[in-house]
């Protein structure tokens, strides 16, 4: 079943897709449903990618539904909506713990999740089961290692350069009242709502090597200035 499920989802979009155990993670309604299905997509495709995203949840659903299992549909963060059941599990629950439980990649400097083959790129969805799929291997720590790029090129200075590992989940990475600050000046000034640097700077995942690094390395520094 786990293959069979795998398959479909990447064959329709997913960039990646993980399974994690979560028992002793969740409790009151949704403590029966231990199972968690990661699903990332590539936010570099030129498409929907939150389209995608829901997409391939309801594909996930639908299968394992089928088959006589519960399901719960934990909406991309970027389609959260208020006043409803699910929105009151949004604080209690994060996708990327979802994430690194499944070792799609581990929490980075930046405080998203870095996949090795991806970086900090992806969009992610989760689907709650009470199926008996085995679970991934989880990611227990940081790959970061010495790499400081974010660190150094944060225009606000909210990242602390902490690393984050799986039994130190809630370590501080990155101090939210800078960083939001400097999205809200930016949204004002530039009409932009994010800045996404640490994003752009973080070498995992990228694309290009060598002098095409040193020239956004340079962009970057030329971004951070006032």
């Amino acid at each position: 079943m786990k293959t069979e499920l795998m398959t479909e989802l990447l064959g329709h979009g997913a960039a990646v897709v993980g399974v994690a155990g979560l028992r002793g993670f969740l409790s009151g309604e949704i403590a029966h449903l231990d199972t968690a299905l990661s699903i990332g997509v590539d936010r570099r495709l030129n498409e929907d990618t939150l389209g995608i995203l829901v997409k391939l949840q309801k594909k996930a659903v639908r299968f394992l539904k089928s088959r006589g299992y519960r399901t719960l549909a934990i909406p991309p963060d970027s389609d959260r909506k208020k006043g409803t059941f699910i929105s009151k599990l949004y604080s209690l629950f994060n996708h990327k713990m979802a994430a690194t439980s499944a070792g799609l990649g581990w929490i980075g400097k930046n405080g998203l999740l870095i996949s090795a083959d991806y970086g900090p790129r992806l969009s992610l969805a989760t689907v709650l089961t009470d199926a008996p799929i085995e679970p991934d291997a989880p990611m227990e720590h940081s790959l970061c290692g010495g790499c400081t790029l974010c660190v150094e090129y944060c225009p606000s200075r909210a990242i602390t350069g902490a690393e984050w590992s799986r039994s130190s989940p809630f370590v501080e990475l990155v101090k939210l009242g800078a960083c939001r600050s400097h999205k809200e000046t930016k949204r004002l000034t530039d009409g932009k709502p994010n800045c996404g640097l640490c994003i752009n700077i973080c070498p995992y995942g990228r694309n290009d090597s060598g002098a095409g690094n040193i020239i956004n390395r340079r962009d970057a520094e030329t971004q951070r200035k006032p």
